[in-house]
């Protein structure tokens, strides 16, 4: 069986067993941890994918390690430019092996759902107000048209200049 979670704003696929290096997560070594924010569930053709999470599940880790990825080089150049700048990064992870992939994780998110269903009931009364708006968004949009009209009128010709006669004498 495996399980799509997520942790750090990125998605995992993980399997019980099987080692992962997580965005760095505050937990000491040999310390187990649960993630609740579990996509998707599956085994061969039987798979469960969640709206957007399945209810009920639930990944186990233990934390094998805290570390710091190998060192990586970030140049930023700009050509012709006399612009270059060399730095370097260690991105900081969190080592876990997947212990289980658990059913009666958090309790099921419904009961937030049943208070969104109520918010737009109280919410009918208001339209009343934005229909009443209604007739501005009319005056506006007149504005608007009316603008383009000007704005599409030729422009004025401009005066011809005079011709310069030459002037007699000397």
């Amino acid at each position: 069986m495996y399980a799509v979670f997520r942790t750090g704003g990125k998605q995992y696929r993980a399997s019980k067993g099987e080692r992962l290096k997580l965005e760095k997560i505050d937990a000491d070594e040999g310390a187990n941890i649960s993630f609740d924010e579990v996509l998707l569930v599956g085994e061969g053709s039987d798979v469960k994918v969640g709206s957007p999470l399945v209810a009920g599940m639930a990944v186990d880790a233990r934390v094998i390690q805290q570390g710091k990825t190998k060192k990586v080089n970030v140049i930023k150049f700009r050509r012709r430019q006399n612009y270059l700048r060399k730095h370097t990064h260690r991105q900081f992870f969190t080592e876990v092996e997947i212990i289980d992939i658990r059913s009666g994780g958090s309790a099921p998110k419904s009961a937030p759902k049943a208070a969104a269903a109520e918010k737009p009931a109280a919410k009918k009364a208001p339209e009343k107000k934005v229909a009443a708006k209604k007739p501005a968004a009319k005056k506006a949009a007149a504005k608007k048209s009316a603008k383009k009209a000007a704005a599409k009128k030729p422009a004025a010709k401009k005066a011809a200049k005079k011709k310069v006669s030459k002037k007699k004498g000397a």
